[in-house]
């Protein structure tokens, strides 16, 4: 729906930027790992995963009226992303490099489905869902768990691990969207 706003407003405005590029760094960090693990779902998935991220990077730069903080912000991604790349294949062995990576992944996608916990205090605060997308929601909680599945079929506790956090943030987003039914907000 950004990308859908972005394209009919031809502006940015309302739309945040930090979560394109977490994704991005997200999905590039997963298809590391997919590529180590030779894992081709966690391949696919996250090579058009990424692929997605950077078409949306390239909308919101294009749109954007400040180029610059945007610019630097993906040059900042992008040496993160060859720093990882140096230190995952000439620092770290072999024998210990998917464990690593494994855990960084992890790691990363545990604080990307908490990071919206800001947004659930805003909204016990103002008794108010406008703040939250249901489709989002939906979708996190279909993705969250459908990875969660994967990786106990797989018996891969970095799949599994970092996608229970998406599970139960999402169950506490529907249980904020009966709470505070979007009917009952006040009109500002």
């Amino acid at each position: 729906s950004d990308l859908r706003q972005m394209l009919a407003t031809k502006s940015v405005e309302n739309i945040q930027f930090l979560p394109f590029l977490t994704t991005d760094a997200n999905n590039l960090s997963w298809l590391g790992y997919g590529c180590l693990k030779g894992d081709g779902t966690v391949i696919t998935v996250n090579a058009i995963g990424a692929a997605l991220q950077t078409l949306y990077i390239l909308v919101y730069l294009y749109y954007s009226p400040a180029k610059r903080p945007v610019l630097l912000q993906v040059l900042l991604l992008l040496a993160v992303v060859v720093t990882g790349y140096g230190y995952f294949s000439i620092l770290v062995d072999t024998g210990t490099r998917l464990t690593q990576l494994g855990l960084f992944c992890s790691i990363f996608t545990i604080t990307m489905y908490l990071s919206p916990l800001a947004d659930l205090a805003k909204v016990i605060r103002s008794k108010s869902t406008r703040c939250l997308s249901f489709p989002l929601t939906v979708t996190t909680l279909v993705a969250s768990s459908s990875w969660t599945l994967y990786g106990l079929q797989l018996h891969d506790p970095y799949i599994t691990v970092p996608n229970v956090p998406g599970i139960i943030t999402s169950l506490v987003r529907f249980w904020l969207f009966q709470r505070y039914r979007p009917e009952q907000d006040k009109p500002y």
